[in-house]
């Protein structure tokens, strides 16, 4: 199958799932056609599919992943001031490292609205509709909504990564509270708590909360930072990189600045 066979054949698989989408019209242009994959990826619930499905979404993620370009842990300069932590701008699911951590809300089933720009929605796509599916077992073993601060770890599936850990941020209406501050902590202590358990080497943070969940950025990366700093000070772990993944390069300037 080529590339476009490939993208063909996974938009009508996913189309002939509903009936609502019996007159749904399929586009000409590749990058239309792919902006549709997505968005039926995006809304589409956990339900088992064929093994052939998995296989070709497989292929056709795997390519895309080969073509945006990976980043190896190696290519990472670490900051002069801590040989254990990194700061790097660009996309999270390009990162080969042992687990990228993912901004998640508190149903842990990644974003289902169409193509949004949010990191739970770009992971979850990278990774293809597995990831879902497992965060859907896990949830209904907890039977509930997951807690803010907490997280728990899945696989990668389509990311270069090995792992994903998925954690749940708080949400700011005005001016973060004391009790919030201290929920993006243990945010951060969940995941490096998860990442020690699990054996990981190298942990990439996205900059949690500070997107849709409206968490001051520089306030933010405070927290991020000193959370990171007192971890590796009093547990004795196999960590050797930490990478604070920033999209923005507003974000970059205020890492930057704080790790000097």
């Amino acid at each position: 199958m080529t590339k476009i066979e490939r993208l063909n054949f996974l938009i009508k698989e996913l189309k002939n799932e509903e009936n609502e989408y019996y007159g749904l019209e399929i586009p000409t242009v590749y990058n239309e056609k792919r902006k549709l994959l997505r968005a039926l990826m995006n809304v589409r619930p956990p339900n088992p599919i064929s093994e052939k499905f998995l296989k070709i979404q497989d292929e056709f993620l795997s390519s895309e992943a080969s073509e945006k370009g990976i980043v190896n842990l190696m290519d990472i300069m670490t900051v002069p001031t801590n040989n254990k932590i990194s700061i790097w701008q660009g996309d999270i699911t390009t990162l080969e490292v042992d687990v990228i951590v993912n901004a998640a809300n508190s149903h842990m089933l990644g974003c289902f609205q169409p193509c949004h720009k949010c990191i739970d929605n770009a992971i979850h796509s990278a990774a293809g509709i597995q990831l879902r599916e497992e965060c859907n077992e896990l949830m209904q073993k907890k039977k509930g909504l997951e807690p803010t601060g907490s997280a728990m770890i899945t696989k990668a599936y389509n990311l270069p990564c090995k792992y994903v850990i998925h954690t749940v941020g708080p949400i700011i209406q005005n001016k973060p509270s004391k009790s919030q501050e201290q929920q993006l902590k243990e945010c951060y202590f969940s995941c490096l708590k998860l990442a020690v358990q699990n054996n990981v080497k190298s942990i990439a943070f996205c900059c949690i909360s500070t997107g849709v969940f409206n968490f001051p950025q520089k306030r933010a990366a405070e927290i991020a930072i000193e959370t990171v700093l007192v971890f590796l000070s009093t547990n004795n772990n196999n960590l050797e990189r930490i990478i604070y993944n920033v999209y923005t390069k507003q974000d970059f300037t205020i890492y930057k600045n704080i790790l000097g």
